[in-house]
Parts: C-alpha cells; sequence; structure tokens
C-alpha cells in the first residue's frame, strides 16, 4: 500500500521503496504520537504522501539538471539508446509505453492537491471518504478537486497528442 501510493507520485519504484522505507521509521519514530482520531491507514497514507510530496520538491531542480544533461548528451553526440523489447509487437509496446509516459507527465503537472486527490483514487482506489481524511478536507472538496484534476488531464493529454500529431 505504501510502495503503491509512493509510486503513484514518483513514478519510479526504486524511489518509492526508498520512501517507503523513510515512511515506516518515521511510522516508527512517532508511533507513540498516533492519537487515533483516523485509522492506521489513513494515517500511513498522509506520512506516504507527504514523504512522496517532499521527495518530488526536493528533487525537482535535481531532475531538470539530469534531463538538461541526457538532452546535452543527446544533441552532442547524435544517438540515442533505446531497449527494444522482445515482442512480436514492438510498435504497440513503445506506443503503450509512450502514452504511459504523457500520462505520468500529465499526472506530475497538475496542482499539489489534484494530484494527491487523483492519486490516492486511481492508483490507491480510495474513497472519497478516506481521501478526504488522508487530506484533512471535507468530502465536496475531494469532489471538486478531482473534477478539475480530471479537467486539467483532459486538457494537458489533448495538448500533448495534438502536438504529436502535428
Amino acid at each position: 500500500m505504501v510502495i503503491n501510493t509512493c509510486n503513484g507520485f514518483l513514478h519510479n519504484i526504486s524511489d518509492a521503496e526508498d520512501i517507503s522505507q523513510e515512511v515506516f521509521t518515521e511510522v516508527f519514530l512517532s508511533a507513540h504520537k498516533f492519537r487515533g482520531d483516523s485509522k492506521i491507514s489513513t494515517w500511513l497514507y498522509r506520512i506516504a504522501v507527504n514523504k512522496s510530496l517532499n521527495f518530488l520538491r526536493d528533487n525537482k531542480n535535481e531532475k531538470r539538471i539530469r534531463s538538461i544533461e541526457a538532452y546535452s548528451y543527446y544533441e552532442s553526440s547524435g544517438e540515442i539508446n533505446i531497449a527494444v523489447p522482445e515482442s512480436d509487437n514492438v510498435e504497440s509496446l513503445v506506443e503503450n509505453s509512450e502514452r504511459r509516459k504523457n500520462l505520468f507527465l500529465a499526472i506530475s503537472s497538475l496542482p499539489e492537491n489534484q494530484k494527491t486527490a487523483f492519486v490516492l483514487s486511481k492508483y490507491e482506489d480510495l474513497s472519497y471518504k478516506d481521501i478526504s481524511e488522508v487530506m484533512n478536507i471535507t468530502i465536496p472538496s475531494v469532489e471538486s478537486l478531482l473534477f478539475r484534476a480530471k479537467k486539467n488531464l483532459q486538457k494537458k493529454l489533448i495538448e500533448c497528442y495534438k502536438k504529436l500529431n502535428a
């Protein structure tokens, strides 16, 4: 549950596993602070969401630098390495991979509260009530965040595919 939540934000299983370890370290160190006002799972989700968002915030500049370096390498060498999957339908696998990448980029670009609600709803399949507890907001606020997240994703993906087909 914790790894899936973190991976929903980070889109990198290795980072998600690292952050999950931090979550359980924090749970161990602060278990005495748990008041029992909510379910333990809600508390875990809240910690996982906060740790994931902090990780994204802290590593935003580092990721930009890495992508610029990778682009610079590509520009100077003219080469790019693409792993070709062993499958009869390579085109389909590449197309699905590209769609997944575009979706992850669109989700990552959402405002933080929309992204949190969307990930908890779609990746973790939490109810609106559970999401409201994790985010400490009302159920109508969750509904509003999810509506806006879906609208924003729709706009971003339409723009992305218009650019690809142009």
